[in-house]
């Protein structure tokens, strides 16, 4: 043989750890353990002379606090967590779970901005106040170490704010709104959440250790991956919706409630109206014979949206001198 295996000792001490040494493996500090001991949130070491032993177990602890702690939770939910699968239920599933709902909700990318391309997207305006107010709101995060460059976590949100203030929305009306926004869409999450966990999760979610944990985890983490577009669906669905229905009101309230906006067929027989001979051969040495009838038609419809367009801008400039005015 070339060489002797490793006895049982020699494997055993390579799975044991002094407290300092597992602080070095875990990134903890040793202060840190030993807080960790003190609420429960880690197995009694083996107590060995008049030092504590511990083992990969331990090790594998830390880490899995570490991992909840960076993903929101607080060392009271911690503890609450680890009992209730140590007492009967593998934590091998619970954590894919925890992994699941964490997990990136929108198929989106972030992306990074300097503060001059920043600038630039809003026509050169250079508004602290508002970068201010956008890393209050997360639609910018500060990267440490970089004052001149940002994170983007929804470029579309960022890209919708640069639209916004193109066609003259001022960055605090942006913000407030964003605001007023983002309450009203955390309710709709909120209630999604709420129907979904009385419908679909609540057996996953007892106090009763279910018979397999790691199956019930793993299919509740299967019932994430497959409910978690349905919200945006739902939104964007009765957005639209409600956006069409508002719109129409909003369109009608401007042009007279006398003007159909109906796509429904009009009932009324279609009238014929008399052109001047010399336009009618003006239309047919321009485009042809055969193709007068559908240029007048759409020069019609074209004139109709033209005074349809002028109808709403000159509406949108009384309403903004009244309310200069006010």
């Amino acid at each position: 043989m070339s060489g002797a295996e490793p006895s049982a000792a020699t494997t055993r001490s390579a799975a044991e750890y002094r407290i300092e040494d597992l602080a070095h493996a875990s990134g903890a500090t040793v202060r840190t353990i030993r807080a960790y001991q003190d609420r429960g949130l880690l197995p009694t070491p083996e107590r060995r002379g008049r030092a504590n032993v511990y083992r990969d177990t331990h090790l594998a602890r830390l880490r899995q606090i570490a991992d909840l702690l960076d993903r929101g939770y607080t060392l009271a939910s911690i503890k609450e967590l680890l009992e209730a699968w140590d007492a009967g239920r593998g934590l091998g599933g619970v954590l894919g779970l925890v992994a699941e709902v964490h997990g990136p909700w929108t198929d989106e990318q972030a992306d990074r901005i300097t503060r001059d391309e920043l600038y630039a997207k809003f026509g050169g305006v250079q508004d602290d106040q508002a970068v201010a107010e956008a890393v209050e709101l997360g639609v910018l995060e500060r990267i440490p170490g970089r004052d001149d460059e940002f994170l983007v976590p929804s470029p579309q949100e960022l890209a919708v704010a640069v639209e916004l203030h193109a066609a003259g929305v001022p960055l605090i009306a942006i913000s407030g709104h964003l605001r007023e926004l983002r309450g009203q869409v955390e309710h709709i999450a909120s209630r999604f959440l709420e129907f979904t966990t009385e419908h679909v999760f609540a057996r996953y979610l007892g106090h009763r250790p279910p018979t397999d944990a790691d199956a019930d985890a793993a299919e509740a983490a299967s019932l994430v991956r497959r409910l978690r577009p349905l919200a945006q669906q739902t939104v964007d669905a009765e957005l639209a919706r409600a956006m069409r229905m508002f719109a129409t009101r909003h369109l009608q309230h401007h042009l007279g409630a006398d003007i159909p906006l109906t796509t429904e067929p009009s009932t009324s027989k279609p009238r014929s109206v008399p052109l001047p001979p010399e336009t009618m051969q003006a239309v047919q040495r321009l485009v042809g014979p055969r193709d007068v009838a559908a240029f007048v038609a759409a020069a019609t419809e074209r004139e109709v949206h033209a005074r349809t367009l002028d109808a709403l801008a000159t509406s949108h400039n009384e309403s903004k001198q009244i309310d200069q005015n006010g």
